[in-house]
């Protein structure tokens, strides 16, 4: 972590830098209500830095860049999330403005039976800007991962996002993570921004339930023909899985075009003929559990999760995201990225809070390496993470 107006050295390259605004967050000591809970423990919360968490403990080099208070709250959430293995060197202490915190009860947040009291007004992340934060440390990796929660924080974030994802020589890909949050926004041109910094991106994770309710599109098809300059589209559609819509050509890591994966070598291939293909040729090539839609541009590739004993939702989404990243950051194929993204999402989802460790890369890439049989018998539980188990006995009845 640097002090305000000291910038970090000249930065090397990391595998993923991740950009966004973190929070100590405190967790009831039992269920109720919040007017009624008597102590709460402290943790920490921020989809980026989550990202970036959760691919520094799967191996990968990772920075997250950001601003916290010069306060107790900031040094703990910078020594906790270094403590993964992630470079902080350009988080940046603000004498003048607070770390943000929140508060919520013990219920699931993904449903309705919940509260959650934020105090994130003039934060210190509020005050990102392109002034502001390191440029140079947060365009020095493979991948930049952004969301659309920076966006909605104030208007010089907005700008510093909108810099970020401009389309330059020597750009890194842009990972974006929609993340609707719609009592973050001001005003009502948050769908509106949320689809503009889509569209400027390489790769874009949304969930289908998000984009029904920023955009009004239902469906995969609709999505991605509402974004037409990303080369990949993931649409998430919660436990029913999730679908990739890949291009064969868009903007590459430079801006200017060219194969969208090209940080990983992409082929657009997968296992046994089930996706990939080739590109903008108008094909449309589905798993075999795909469900079935028109796309013109590319492919698409469908895979369902693993069963799962749900333990919490929180979290999961971020999982999902950094396990997708990580393999295309090895190159690996279309399917397996999906597959390595449910299982990182199936860690997060079997563990409490926000973080959980993922599957070490062996045991991931073994169950990723699973037929479709195997992979549709799958079942994954509390734990899990720590078998080390052959394919054909992990969790397979």
């Amino acid at each position: 972590m640097t002090a305000e107006g000291h910038p970090s050295a000249a930065p090397e390259v990391v595998d993923v830098v991740a950009l966004g605004e973190s929070m100590v967050t405190f967790l009831p000591s039992r269920p109720g209500r919040l007017a009624d809970v008597p102590s709460f423990e402290r943790a920490i919360g921020g989809a980026e830095s989550n990202v970036a968490c959760v691919l520094a403990a799967a191996g990968h080099t990772a920075r997250w860049v950001s601003r916290v208070g010069a306060d107790g709250f900031g040094q703990h959430l910078v020594e906790r999330i270094a403590g993964y293995g992630v470079d902080t060197g350009a988080v940046r202490a603000d004498p003048a403005r607070p770390t943000g915190i929140y508060f919520r009860t013990a219920a699931d947040r993904a449903t309705d039976a919940h509260e959650v009291a934020y105090y994130r007004s003039g934060s210190a992340a509020s005050a990102m800007a392109v002034d502001t934060v390191d440029l140079a440390a947060a365009r020095a990796g493979r991948v930049l991962h952004l969301s659309g929660i920076t966006a909605a924080l104030s208007a010089p974030c907005l700008e510093l996002m909108r810099e970020l994802t401009a389309p330059r020589p020597g750009r890194p890909l842009v990972s974006f993570d929609v993340n609707h949050r719609p009592a973050l926004w001001r005003d009502a041109d948050g769908p509106r921004v949320l689809l503009e910094l889509a569209r400027r991106a390489d790769i874009v994770f949304v969930g289908d339930d998000e984009a029904r309710d920023a955009w009004g599109l239902h469906g995969g098809p609709a999505i991605v023909e509402a974004l037409p300059e990303p080369g990949i589209v993931v649409v998430k559609q919660g436990g029913g899985g999730a679908i990739v819509f890949t291009r064969g050509t868009g903007p590459g890591p430079d801006g200017q075009g060219g194969d969208t994966a090209a940080v990983a070598r992409e082929t657009h291939s997968a296992p046994d003929g089930q996706g990939g293909g080739g590109g903008g040729g108008g094909a449309t090539v589905f798993a075999r559990d795909a469900r079935p839609a028109p796309y013109a541009d590319g492919t698409a590739t469908f895979v369902r999760p693993p069963h799962v004993d749900v333990v919490s939702h929180i979290g999961a989404g971020d999982a999902f995201a950094a396990g997708f990243l990580s393999a295309t950051l090895r190159g690996l194929p279309v399917r397996d990225r999906l597959r390595h993204g449910h299982l990182f999402a199936a860690a997060a989802l079997t563990t409490p809070g926000d973080l959980a460790a993922p599957p070490a890369r062996g045991h991931a890439d073994r169950l990723a390496a699973l037929d479709d049989a195997a992979w549709g018998r799958l079942r994954l539980g509390p734990g899990w993470t720590q078998a080390e188990q052959a394919p054909e006995e992990a969790n397979t009845p």
